[in-house]
């Protein structure tokens, strides 16, 4: 008799577990539709003047989609269909170009990329601009900043944000020691000092992807923990933090600071969606959204829309 209650117990917290992991995976939604040319990497997209959809992401010389609706999405060139011998120093030789961030500002688009190779901090990036957004429309406008392997920081992964004063700042980072900003020239798009601030960090371990975004009272900052590019097996995961202030201090839910490593996390893998992350945040005509890539059971890296919304104390919720 004691012997069955005590397997019965141990079943009921069996099934309580379960539930509850169940329960925890229900909490995050899956992505939206897409269809069409939805591979992506690093996905960054916004709304153009016109009312159609740009997105650029990670590529052989920079890859370009567009959509109508934000539900088909169709191939369409790339950025520098001529080769990008400028980065070449910092690729190894290849073509492939990272983690690019595009917005519209003062009538011309306005992207920066990433040259680099896997776990290497010998990186850079690099401004680009348009007056349609266009494959081969791009001039490139020259280096930005980058790092060396003397360096304590990773220059990939940049993130425009221009604040409640017009200034223009761009975060940027990977591993090492983390999430950095630097103040830039808005004529130039180049740097406008030499200070370099950190925002976030975790003691060398797996954050990348910032993004800044101005909502409400709050600079809300998203970054990606853990590890990409591991196909079904990548752990990436979407968090937060915010500030008063665009250079900081960011928290998290909880009150820890983004630089020891806090963060509060809005999605994560669940079901079939594998590591979800290296996000941008588009605010559209409809509310903001969440983009970012995944990856699907077999491994290919696909488009993710969801809808973001805030709860009662501010934070983003991802619906």
């Amino acid at each position: 008799m004691r012997r069955r209650l005590v397997m019965a117990a141990a079943a009921a917290l069996t099934l309580v577990a379960v539930t509850a992991i169940d329960a925890e995976a229900a909490t995050y939604p899956n992505p939206g539709t897409v269809t069409g040319s939805t591979r992506v990497h690093d996905p960054s997209m916004i709304r153009t003047p016109g009312g159609s959809y740009l997105l650029v992401h990670t590529g052989d010389n920079l890859a370009i989609k567009t959509s109508t609706d934000r539900v088909a999405f169709r191939g369409a060139g790339t950025v520098f269909p001529g080769g990008v011998p400028w980065t070449t120093a910092y690729t190894g030789g290849s073509r492939t170009l990272w983690a690019p961030d595009i917005s519209y500002r003062d009538r011309r688009y306005v992207l920066y990329y990433s040259a680099s190779t896997f776990g290497s901090n010998r990186s850079a990036i690099f401004l680009a601009t348009s007056p349609t957004g266009a494959s081969g429309s791009w001039t490139n406008q020259g280096l930005v900043i980058e790092s060396r392997t003397s360096d304590t920081f990773n220059a990939i992964d940049p993130g425009l944000v221009v604040d409640d004063q017009g200034r223009w700042w761009l975060t940027f980072g990977s591993f090492w020691s983390g999430i950095k900003l630097v103040q830039l020239d808005p004529a130039t798009g180049k740097r406008a000092d030499t200070t370099i601030r950190s925002l976030a960090g975790r003691g060398g371990g797996p954050i990348e992807a910032p993004v800044i975004v101005k909502r409400g009272a709050w600079y809300y900052l998203y970054v990606s923990f853990d590890y990409c590019c591991r196909g079904a097996a990548s752990t990436y995961r979407v968090m937060v933090g915010r500030s008063s202030s665009v250079t900081g201090p960011y928290t998290d839910r909880s009150g820890v600071a983004m630089t020891a490593g806090g963060g509060t996390e809005i999605l994560a893998g669940h079901g079939a969606i594998h590591g979800p992350g290296h996000q941008a945040v588009l605010a559209d005509t409809d509310g903001d959204l969440l983009v970012y890539h995944y990856y699907a059971d077999n491994g290919t890296a696909l488009l993710g829309i969801n809808r973001l919304a805030y709860d009662a104390a501010g934070w983003p919720v991802v619906g």
